[in-house]
């Protein structure tokens, strides 16, 4: 199947030919028959499977059709996303897919004026992409308002609520006409996200095209276990193994990213961060410059562990494991993409082993060993290696080199280095069976 088949206006099916696209993904294959049918749609999809043209062409398709204007400080459709990285991006599609129409395509986010907003919004908008926070500062300020509105699109939408949007999503809800046609994307489908699907959606559509928690099939995937205070003097050594490839660090804290990130500068990288205490122009500048391989290394958090799409990342690293299991199958998401290979490398410190373990239920899989023995919590919380697995030796995506960073583990329990290939194993448990003191 085409583009071409699925009904669209030919006027935007050659702006989808100019920019190479000929045939729908999965889940624009399935969900757009539906939305151009009128139908809300709930779509279950990993990032990176096309979700914006799924949502975004049916509404274009309407609105070239219609072809009338909105009126002033009005909007056509609304699409909301957590983040104002996966906002700026969706608007960068959407401006494509309209290009050379009348259409007009606004974004809204936070970190930057609200006056430059204010005055774009002033003669409407046929779609505004925007994060819930900035978009309520505009409503609070009458700069714009919902009674027109005709389509709602909720991106991410299990992100949304991990973020706290909820109040947000039910106040914007309650400015938006009864009738109107709603789509939410989401890539896993917690509890809570079925209830909101009940109160927005009407008779909705339901399409999937990956289980919840599936990995993309070309990611090599390691694991090493290591004390946290060894961690920063191995990514430094593993980066330095594919300095000319575009690696992406995920920190779990905005000061944890900002410090590795100095911390990789000083070791000679060219490194930039992303992460909430930075403006929305230093961020915009960081992905840019990422993007440009100006910074061969981007440390971020999970602000941009969706929606991002650049395809010459080739390794992923969780230097810190993310508290929220579904998370981890984002991060390496930004990786393997546009059908290359990729590779994902994760950092499990003695006090991480249970979040190890909420991600390894997630994706139904063992992460291998690259180095070190799995930690297993003991009486106290305090972790000590299992023995459970045999401690790989180490040597980056590919498993094979020297053994793990030597150095001053805490008493948490750091496993002893192997012996040489073919030599007697180390097995001897350290002593030490307080919590490590090092913070995650």
């Amino acid at each position: 199947m085409d583009f071409d088949m699925l009904g669209l206006a030919p006027r935007l099916t050659r702006a989808l030919a100019d920019q190479g696209l000929t045939q729908p993904t999965p889940i624009q294959t399935q969900a757009i028959p539906h939305a151009m049918n009128g139908k809300d749609v709930m779509g279950l999809a990993q990032t990176g499977t096309g979700k914006t043209a799924a949502f975004g062409l049916p509404m274009i398709h309407a609105l070239l059709t219609a072809g009338t204007k909105p009126e002033a400080k009005t909007v056509r459709g609304l699409i909301l996303a957590p983040t104002r990285e996966l906002a700026k991006q969706i608007t960068d599609n959407l401006r494509a897919y309209t290009e050379g129409s009348h259409l007009k395509v606004q974004l809204v986010v936070g970190g930057v004026g609200l006056g430059p907003q204010v005055k774009r919004l002033e003669r409407g908008a046929d779609l505004l992409v925007a994060t819930p926070g900035r978009l309520l500062d505009l409503l609070d300020r009458k700069a714009m308002r919902l009674d027109e509105t005709q389509f709602l699109v909720l991106d991410e939408a299990d992100q949304m609520l991990d973020l706290g949007f909820i109040h947000a999503l039910r106040k914007i809800a309650s400015l938006l006409p009864a009738q109107r046609q709603t789509m939410l994307f989401s890539a896993t489908m917690p509890k809570q996200m079925e209830e909101i699907a009940g109160k927005y959606l009407t008779n909705p559509v339901r399409v999937q095209v990956s289980p919840p928690g599936k990995t993309a099939d070309k990611v090599t995937q390691k694991i090493h276990f290591i004390a946290q205070a060894e961690k920063s003097k191995l990514l430094i050594e593993l980066l330095g193994e594919h300095r000319k490839e575009l690696a992406l660090v995920f920190s779990r804290t905005k000061h944890g990213a900002e410090k590795l990130m100095k911390s990789l500068v000083n070791a000679g990288f060219t490194a930039v961060s992303v992460h909430g205490n930075k403006s929305q122009g230093q961020r915009t500048r960081a992905l840019e410059a990422f993007k440009a391989e100006e910074a061969m290394i981007m440390v971020a958090t999970d602000v941009a562990a969706r929606g991002l799409d650049i395809p010459g990342v080739r390794h992923v690293y969780n230097f810190d494991l993310p508290n929220v299991a579904e998370n981890y199958v984002h991060r390496i998401g930004r990786t393997a993409r546009a059908g290359r290979d990729g590779a994902a490398i994760a950092f499990c410190a003695p006090d991480e082993i249970g979040c190890l373990k909420d991600i390894e239920k997630v994706i139904k899989l063992d992460i291998p060993v690259a180095s070190g023995r799995r930690w297993e919590p003991s009486h106290g919380d305090a972790a000590k290696p299992s023995g459970r697995s045999g401690g790989g030796r180490r040597g980056g995506p590919g498993g094979q080199g020297r053994g793990p960073a030597k150095g001053g583990a805490p008493k948490a329990g750091k496993p002893k280095p192997q012996g040489k290939p073919g030599g007697p194993r180390r097995n001897k448990r350290p002593s030490g069976g307080g919590r490590s003191k090092t913070a995650a």
